[in-house]
């Protein structure tokens, strides 16, 4: 039986598991663990106030928290209230958070006391926002105590009866290149369905200790790394922040046997000396997403830490991950493996016809992993479709085994440790300075992040800006990982006969002049 025929919500599978696994490790956090039952009390205790709030189907709740015990359980107790959970990157300005709050329309956000002082100025114009819950003590807004929460007895909550499979569990922010960031609804089948996909292509169970550094707020870092384990009763090893030391203390603690990571971390990890290396004796497989990882950093990791890394793929639409590797099958160099069971892939031309394999095109997917569509977007939603088939952006080709490579992105999005970057974005914020004339923001390869943004300025006559003066301006506005790496300051930008700055001229003479 699958996963979405044996439960109704993601709320139902929590429970289900707690039943199975009560006094088993849920998740094993800052040396302390957390068991399935307490993880389920304490999600109870979240729907309950939430529901004493008047919180129910339709309603959405923001979720701003760290990897932690406390995201999972605040995230399931969301959702077994029938509400929809609106994840918030940790990276994201003020300015950009109010944004998600406003255009979801959400009712309520649950917080982490640390992360405060980022959302007041995000809050004070949001008058659908009638509740704030705060992991820990709120010191400066009048928000109801977690801990509160706990302590308060309350009689076992009952998830709605409610057959919620097409019900919206989710709505994760991603930006296109043009225009404001895009609501991702993600439903409960969908979720679900990729779950039972993943565990039909990735050998994780009960035994298992699953590393979760990526973050929860991510759609790879939800489904791989909290919902997947969740499934089977595996412990989750939840990384809070990310340095070097507490990752390997992480892994090497609770004896990790699954580590998920972008290729960004496993770079880091192939650079260590040997002398000074971590060992990771219990980790059976590795699993990197998010972006290519290159064959160097794959084979210096594999050869010091005696372990396989297999790499998938997904868009954040496709719930996320629609391919990978076979686990202990043929590893195919740079290849994003083979579809998921019950997830189909093709290769699509610009106008929707199927193309023959090793010819390069767009990357569709279809399957009921597929998202619901974009939040008050029905426009983009039909946009993203040929017909049933999701168009990823990606390009590429398959070869005559069926695995899937990307060569390529249609758009101009720059991926940094797995997160989209929309370039539009960035250049606007460097436009409020009133000495910059033109901007053009590309890609740049970097070996650590995979990609970072580059800004190139063209300033207006006569005018002088120095670095640190874009850089503090892009800080006001921007997360941490939209900030440009380089900036350049250049006497004039490559344009087409209407005026457009040609990006793809940019990009090819900077890789010339770095040659």
């Amino acid at each position: 039986m699958t996963l979405y025929e044996k439960y109704n919500s993601l709320g139902a599978l929590l429970r289900g598991t707690a039943r199975e696994h009560r006094n088993k490790p849920a998740v094993i956090f800052q040396n302390e663990t957390i068991s399935y039952s307490e993880l389920e009390y304490f999600s109870d205790q979240i729907a309950h106030e939430l529901t004493n709030n008047s919180i129910g189907k339709n309603d959405c709740i923001g979720l701003y928290c760290v990897n932690s015990p406390f995201f999972i359980a605040a995230y399931f107790g969301i959702i077994k209230t029938g509400a929809t959970v609106v994840p918030i990157n940790l990276l994201l300005s003020s300015e950009e958070i109010q944004y998600i709050l406003y255009d979801s329309e959400a009712a309520g956000l649950i917080y982490l006391d640390s992360l405060e002082d980022n959302i007041i100025p995000a809050i004070n114009s949001l008058p659908d926002l009638h509740l704030l819950i705060v992991i820990g003590r709120s010191k400066k807004l009048n928000a109801v105590s977690f801990n509160d929460i706990l302590a308060f007895k309350k009689p076992a909550f009952k998830i709605p009866e409610l057959l919620q499979h097409q019900d919206v569990a989710v709505i994760l922010y991603t930006s296109g290149t043009t225009g404001k960031p895009k609501g991702v609804m993600l439903t409960h089948r969908n979720l679900l369905f990729d779950v039972d996909a993943i565990l039909q292509a990735v050998p994780i169970n009960e035994k298992d200790v699953v590393l979760a550094v990526l973050p929860m707020f991510h759609a790879f870092g939800a489904t791989a790394c909290m919902i997947t384990p969740i499934a089977t009763g595996a412990a989750i090893a939840a990384v809070s922040h990310f340095t070097l030391d507490n990752i390997s203390h992480v892994v090497t603690s609770t004896k990790t046997t699954i580590f998920i990571a972008v290729p960004s971390i496993y770079t880091i990890y192939s650079e260590i000396p040997d002398g000074s290396k971590p060992d990771f004796p219990f980790l059976r497989f590795c699993i990197s997403g998010g972006s290519a990882l290159s064959m160097e950093v794959m084979q210096r990791f594999e050869k010091k830490y005696n372990v396989l890394i297999y790499e998938g793929d997904g868009p954040t639409e496709c719930s996320p991950v629609t391919s990978i590797n076979p686990i202990g099958g043929i590893r195919k160099p740079r290849s994003i493996g083979l579809p998921l069971p019950g997830i189909k892939m093709k290769i699509m031309d610009n106008f929707g016809k199927e193309m023959q394999q090793k010819e390069i095109g767009e990357i569709v997917v279809q399957g009921e992993n597929i998202m619901k569509g974009y939040f008050k977007c029905p426009k983009e939603t039909q946009e993203s479709f040929w017909g049933t088939w999701f168009r990823t952006g990606d390009l590429g080709y398959s070869d005559e085994d069926g695995y899937f490579y990307i060569i390529d992105r249609k758009k101009d999005i720059i991926i940094v440790n797995g997160m989209n970057v929309y370039p539009r974005i960035i250049e606007e914020v460097i436009y409020k300075h009133p000495a910059v004339a033109e901007v053009a923001v590309i890609s740049y390869p970097d070996s650590l992040h995979g990609e970072v943004p580059k800004a190139l300025i063209v300033l207006k006559p006569c005018k002088k800006v120095l670095r640190e003066e874009i850089l503090s301006l892009c800080h006001q506005h921007l997360g941490k990982h939209e900030i440009p790496k380089i900036i350049e300051f250049i006497q004039e930008m490559p344009k087409t006969s209407t005026g457009k700055i040609q990006k793809r001229v940019l990009a090819f003479k900077e890789k010339s002049t770095d040659k």
